[in-house]
């Protein structure tokens, strides 16, 4: 994998480089790595099994206490 340059720590260099990249002065030579399509399946995936498991596995009771707890954070956010 080739180094690429470092963008500029500075915030207003970099305000620059964002602009010339915006209007075309310059190219954009910050690699875009992206996301391993294999591995955000596979977390889709367990992300999509993960609650439906979990609320089969809580008794109706645990299930009521939990909604009580999300209730109260909730009032105490708005008060």
């Amino acid at each position: 994998m080739a180094k690429h340059p470092k963008r500029p720590r500075d915030p207003i260099a970099l305000a620059k480089l964002i602009g010339d990249i915006a209007t075309g002065a310059t190219i954009d030579t910050h690699p875009d790595f992206g996301k391993d399509a294999a591995a955000v399946s596979l977390g889709r995936r367990g992300g999509l099994k993960g609650g439906a498991a979990r609320a089969a596995s809580l008794t109706p009771k645990r299930r009521s206490e939990i909604a009580r707890a999300a209730v109260k954070a909730r009032w105490a956010k708005k008060h």
